[in-house]
Parts: structure tokens; C-alpha cells; sequence
């Protein structure tokens, strides 16, 4: 009797181990037919680079408060600190488009990628001088440090600052692409001088470091959205950025009414920075979707 028991255990034991096995398989399959529909679902998502810096303040809104028709376009943002990282992104089709230069897109062009800009975007580039260098002029920036990123808007305003300051000595350009990295640098007085965007220029300026110059004063506007023109050759997609450009406009719309400054959690948000730096932010004002103007894109082509 004791030897019927024990078979009977050991059997009951078996099929408990099976019957585990096979919950354990049917769970696996579970979560990859899961991650397979995710994964598929954001292969159809029109996705775009963003860096943390106030011109991508319209791109954060439409996709934060939903300003498009979901039914349409699933709009997903990619965050980056570096343009060089959303320009590998492009070019290696992990985001139909991203924010940009015009210079970074003439170089991405260069090298193969074709790409078409769908608007210029408001922003421009300070030279903010570390109050250790003591620097107010661009003649005095010779044998200095200047951060900046090589083939981009900040290397062409580099040598456009050297050309008019003349300075006696060489100015050297260091590469630093991080934004965040620049002002750290900044603010730890490991670099004379950095091109900076808003906010971190304003974040700069308040802890007392000084511009020198801004790239306003040439009259360029080099901020740009470009999408790869394959993308834009697809009907669907070529549908998903139609509405991608309709909500910019709603953004633009809803950010000049109410001042970007009423946008400081969201500024925090995306961009780090705290009420401090967003209530000393500049009255910016954005345009909608428009393309860049041909002198602007001529600049660009002449930096090579």
C-alpha cells in the first residue's frame, strides 16, 4: 500500500513540474507576442530627435498635451544631449527626422543621407565667455578654448567670430557636442568659452559668465526639422509628418499666447532646468512651419 502512495506522489510531483513547465512556456510566448506587437508599434510610430533646448519647446508640447489626431500619427519623441547622436539616429533610420542644423544637414547630405528640411526652427547660438577669462571682446579670444560641435552651426559661428575679432593668437575649437557637458564645463571652470542655446545660455548668464556675442547679430537662422526625404517619399509617412507639421503650429499657437515661461514644468520636464532659469528666459517668439530661406542654406553650404 505504502508503494501505491509513493507512486502516486511521485506522479502528482511529475505533473505539477510539467504542468509548471508548460506555464512557464505559455508565459514566455505571452510576452514575446507582446513586445513583438510593442516592437511593431513603434516601427509604425513616426519617431523624431529632440535635444534639450528651448527650439524643440513646440515638438515637447504637441507630443506632451496631444496636439495631433492619434488615430493618425503615434508621435514619439527621442531625447538626445548631443546633435551628433540626433544625426546618427537619422542616418541610421532609427528616427525619421530630428531637429538639426542647416550645416549638420548639408555635411549628412554629403556623406549619402538625403534629407529634406520640413521648417526652420527660432534658435540661435550665444558665446558665453567664462567670468574667470575675463573675456569681453572677440579680439581677446586668442590661445582661448571655445566648445563648440565640428560640421555644425556652432563650428561656422566660431569662424565667423574669429574672422571679425582678429584675435593676435589662434583660437581653438574644442569638441565638446553634449549640451549639458558645455555648461558643466562652464560652471566648473574647465572651459573659456561655449556656444549655448537657451536655456543654457540664460543658465550660464546667472551664474555669471558673460556673452560675448550672438549669432542673431548675422542674421542667420540655422535651426532646422529635416526628415529623410525616403520617409517623405512613403505615402503613409509622408501623412504621419502632415500631421506632425499641423500640431507644430497648434504648439507655436498655444506657446505664443501663453509665453513660454507659463511652459517652466514642462521646460524642467525635457530640458532640466529649474523656475529659476525658465523665469529668466527670454520673451522668445516662434513662427510656424516654414521653410528655410535660401541665404541661410547658402551659409550652410559655404562652411565646406
Amino acid at each position: 500500500m505504502m508503494r501505491i502512495w509513493k507512486i502516486w506522489i511521485i506522479g502528482c510531483a511529475v505533473l505539477c513540474v510539467a504542468a509548471c513547465g508548460e506555464s512557464d512556456e505559455t508565459r514566455q510566448q505571452r510576452a514575446k507576442a507582446e513586445q513583438d506587437k510593442l516592437d511593431a508599434a513603434d516601427r509604425a510610430a513616426l519617431k523624431v530627435g529632440v535635444m534639450p533646448t528651448l527650439d524643440c519647446l513646440p515638438i515637447y508640447l504637441l507630443a506632451d498635451s496631444v496636439f495631433y489626431d492619434t488615430t493618425k500619427v503615434d508621435i514619439r519623441l527621442r531625447p538626445f544631449t548631443a546633435q551628433m547622436d540626433c544625426d546618427t539616429a537619422l542616418f541610421g533610420g532609427s528616427v525619421e527626422g530630428s531637429v538639426t542644423d542647416l550645416v549638420r544637414v548639408e555635411r549628412l547630405r554629403r556623406r549619402g543621407l538625403p534629407l529634406k528640411c520640413v521648417t526652420s526652427t527660432n534658435i540661435h547660438w550665444q558665446l558665453i565667455a567664462n567670468k574667470k577669462a575675463r573675456l569681453k571682446d572677440l579680439s581677446q579670444f586668442g590661445d582661448k578654448m571655445v566648445a563648440m560641435t565640428r560640421f555644425s552651426a556652432t563650428d561656422l559661428l566660431t569662424d565667423k567670430a574669429v574672422k571679425k575679432g582678429k584675435p593676435k593668437y589662434p583660437v581653438y575649437k574644442v569638441q565638446v557636442n553634449d549640451v549639458n557637458i558645455r555648461l558643466h564645463m562652464m560652471q566648473n571652470d574647465e572651459i573659456d568659452a561655449a556656444w549655448m542655446a537657451e536655456p543654457q545660455a540664460t543658465a550660464a548668464r546667472l551664474a555669471g559668465h558673460n556673452m560675448v556675442t550672438d549669432s542673431q547679430q548675422d542674421s542667420l537662422r540655422l535651426g532646422v526639422v529635416a526628415f529623410r526625404v525616403a520617409v517623405l517619399a512613403d505615402d503613409k509617412r509622408d501623412a504621419q509628418v502632415q500631421e506632425f507639421l499641423k500640431a507644430y503650429n497648434r504648439a507655436v499657437d498655444d506657446i505664443n499666447k501663453k509665453g513660454v515661461k507659463h511652459y517652466a514644468a514642462l521646460i524642467h520636464k525635457y530640458m532640466g532646468m529649474d523656475e529659476t532659469v525658465a523665469g529668466k528666459l527670454p520673451d522668445v517668439k516662434y513662427d510656424q512651419v516654414r521653410e528655410p530661406l535660401q541665404k541661410d542654406v547658402a551659409a550652410a553650404q559655404q562652411a565646406f
